[in-house]
This record gives C-alpha cells, structure tokens and sequence, in this order.
C-alpha cells in the first residue's frame, strides 16, 4: 500500500476547517465532488480533453479526503457518512473509467485499451467489495499495494500526460493499474484466507 492518505489529510484540514464555518456540510462535499467528478470525466474524458478533464476530476476527487476531514473535525462520523462517501465514490471511479472506454471505443480508436479501462473499472470495484465483504463478516482487510486514492493518482496521471500531448502516458497509467490492481485483489483474498485459515469462517450466503 502506497498509503498516500496521511499527506492528503494534513493538505485538506484547513480547507475543511474553512467550509465548516461558512456552513458547508460534509454530506454536501461528497455528493457535490460525486457530481463535477461524473460530470467532468464524461464531458472531457470521453472527447480526448485530458488536460481539462484532468482538472475537474482532480479537484472533483479531493472531495473525498475533504468531507471525511470535515466530518472529523465536526464530530459526526458515523455509518451514515461511511455508506454515502463509499457509495460516491463507486459511482465516481465508474465514470472515471466508463469516460476513458468511451474515448478508446471512438475517437481514441484502441480496443486494446478499452478492454483495459473496463478491466480497471471492474478490478477497482472487486478491490473495494473484498475490503467491504470482509469487514461484514467481521474480518480485516486493510492490505493491497493499490486502494482507491492510489487508483486515482495512477489514472489522473495517465490522463494528465496525455493532455500534455503524451498519449501513450495513459496506456502505460492504464497498464501498471490493471496489473497493481490484480496484486491488490489477490492480497486482500490471500489475506481474509489468512485470517479464516484453520478455522470456521463465519457462514454468509454470498453477496
């Protein structure tokens, strides 16, 4: 795990701070950031407007660090904010990579790199789903070289270096994801097998 996250928090606290006092709320942070992320990745991304798209869905995508950092620094964390935040931030990483297949499967003319975006989008979800299925059933799941804000970070750089006129930046982003993105499935499975490994597993239909 790259584990990216302690540098995000000391950069957003501040601004979280300030949206608190005028008012905002984190749940308004987190769908808000939902909506200019899906916005911005089908109205860029999807065209080959990757320097644009890149700016919208970076500052889009802060929200998530942010409203978690607001709901802290407010005292109200809870399940609620935990359901909505992760459930924004599917919908956010599906149009993220939706956008990209839709630009390859056009105008960006890769079949090759199509199969690959959708592959990323549906590695993503498996990653996030171990971690959430494990904890149902009361297990830990905290491993993986590729979480969610390491997946954005390798794909906003790919999009990034393609809007400087690098295109094949995004193959190579898109590449090393698909590939860090199976380690990561593949350790969070060797890990609950670990933990329930010479024991009963608790027993839960599959979901």
């Amino acid at each position: 795990m790259l584990n990216l996250r302690p540098a995000a928090g000391r950069v957003v606290a501040p601004l979280a701070a300030w949206l608190l006092r005028v008012g905002v709320t984190p749940d308004m942070v987190t769908i808000s950031g939902t909506v200019v992320a899906v916005a911005g990745a089908f109205a860029f991304f999807a065209r080959g407007a990757f320097f644009l798209g890149t700016a919208v869905v970076t500052l889009a995508v802060l929200s998530d660090a942010l409203d978690g950092a607001m709901a802290r620094q407010r005292g109200v964390s809870g399940p609620w904010g935990a359901f909505l935040d992760s459930t924004m931030d599917r919908i956010a990483d599906a149009a993220i990579f939706c956008a990209l297949a839709l630009w390859f499967a056009g105008r960006g003319d890769s079949t090759t790199l199509l199969a690959v975006s959708l592959f990323c989008l549906v590695s993503g979800v498996v990653t996030s789903y171990a971690k959430a299925r494990a904890e149902g059933l009361g297990l830990t799941c905290d491993v993986g070289l590729a979480e969610r804000l390491e997946r954005l970070v390798a794909v906003l750089a790919g999009t990034l270096l393609a809007g400087l006129g690098w295109s094949g930046g995004l193959a190579v982003a898109l590449w090393l994801l698909a590939v860090a993105s199976t380690i990561t499935v593949g350790q969070r499975l060797r890990e609950v097998r670990r933990q329930t490994h010479g024991g009963a597993a608790p027993s839960a239909a599959a979901g």
